[in-house]
């Protein structure tokens, strides 16, 4: 990568001011660093943004769906489906509750699940369905309901939140889609169940962090769904931290023996900010995705389109595809890449090629065209602290990576 001046350009670096650090410092000198009131403004904030009634936070998107499922009363019997094409996540909640993993292709040249045989896996034991939607873009919901309805004479309830939906529920894995839009519909209004991550590389960020919203027009107990997802983070307890300030209300009940996954104070501080700062934020992603776009479209890389008539993505990851090539010149391209100074990665290794799932019964060669998704792709940078030369150092530096590997 000689013909030109290398770089340093990171993968995802969190975009952090001087704003998040002081209200950081400012919950740590309030002498309230655990759950407690930045917490609950974090929570309302939330369900406000996206226009739902409630929004409960934990420490990970993966705490929300597991928990998400646990208050369902999915569990040894069931099965639930998701995407062969995602992170590990998606599938290992279904499994930590003791359900059946059931893993669904890929369409052919598509990120998403191939509907048709999704429609295809649900059985009178499927109780909910794990949509993934990869890069901030929000999958087809009205298919993915249509094929729920269609199959509703299988659905079995197990118990009373079952029977209230009296079908299989969508629980949307949408760790990268905060904000994102369809059919004029926030990410989080679509899907029953709606899980978020604030990991350090996502959109909006508390450095660990997560949230789950639930849609408004369903008939559920909003105050009953959140308590339950309190009870089941912090051990079951019938009091947190907080109601135990009030004078004389030291005493609680253990309801359950539960878990350990709430979120602080101190990282709902940052994520206030983080919050208070979105939408500058995604609107600087549209630009370098428009950027890369227009760049690559002239060097035949395919990419996941983010944006449309009536869907907006959240630009967390751009996806790249390179025509005609395989796993090894892909990795090749990605070591150029490195040598040039920019941190590229792979989205995703699907889940059947890996040691725990193969051990799961698992076959990659069940899944032919999620392994051609992943054979050719490339992720590219995407972060606020790009500039536009940075975008045109990388589009360059792609272009003469992949001249060296494919003209060899």
């Amino acid at each position: 990568m000689n013909d030109i001046n290398i770089r340093n350009i990171p993968f995802s670096p969190p975009d952090i001011t001087d704003q998040e650090i002081e209200e950081v410092i400012k919950a740590m000198k309030s002498g309230w660093i655990t759950t407690g009131p930045r917490t609950k403004e974090f929570e309302r904030r939330i369900a406000e943004y996206i226009g739902v009634n409630k929004a409960a936070c934990l420490n990970s998107a993966t705490a929300a769906m597991e928990l998400t499922l646990r208050i369902l009363g999915v569990g040894p019997g069931d099965e639930v489906i998701t995407s062969a094409y995602t992170y590990t996540a998606s599938a290992s909640v279904i499994d930590h509750v003791g359900a059946k993993i059931v893993l669904v292709d890929t369409a052919p040249d598509s990120f998403e699940m191939d509907y048709e045989k999704l429609k295809d896996a649900i059985t009178e034991k499927t109780k909910v369905i794990i949509p993934v939607d990869i890069a901030g873009k929000m999958c087809d919901y009205d298919t993915i309901y249509r094929v729920v309805e269609g199959k509703k004479e299988l659905f079995k309830a197990n118990n009373k939140i079952q029977e209230l939906f009296n079908r299989i529920i969508v629980l949307a894995d949408a760790a990268h889609a905060f904000g994102a839009e369809q059919h004029e519909l926030k990410c989080g209004q679509v899907a029953d169940f709606t899980s978020f991550s604030f990991h350090a590389v996502k959109n909006v960020t508390t450095a660990e962090g997560g949230a789950v919203v639930w849609r408004s027009d369903l008939g559920l107990d909003d105050e009953w769904i959140y308590k339950q997802f309190m009870l089941y983070s912090l051990h079951g307890q019938s009091k947190d931290a907080l109601a135990k300030t009030q004078k004389g209300a030291w005493e609680y009940d253990i309801v359950y023996p539960a878990f350990k996954c709430n979120m602080t104070d101190i990282l709902a501080s940052f994520g206030l900010i983080q919050l208070s700062r979105y939408e500058g934020l995604m609107g600087r992603r549209k630009i370098i995705i428009e950027a890369y776009d227009k760049a690559l479209s002239q060097i035949a890389v395919e990419s996941l389109v983010h944006y449309g008539e009536d869907f907006a993505s959240t630009g967390h990851l751009y996806l790249a595809r390179i025509p005609g090539i395989g796993e090894v010149e892909r990795n090749e391209i990605i070591i150029k890449m490195a040598e040039a100074g920019i941190a590229t990665n792979v989205h995703y290794k699907p889940l059947p090629m890996f040691t725990a799932y193969k051990n799961l019964g698992f076959d990659i060669k069940d899944y032919p065209n999620a392994y051609k998704q992943y054979a050719n792709e490339i992720t590219l940078p995407l972060h606020t602290l790009l500039s536009d030369d940075d975008v045109e150092y990388v589009c360059e530096s792609l272009k003469i990576a992949m001249g060296h590997v494919l003209n060899r």
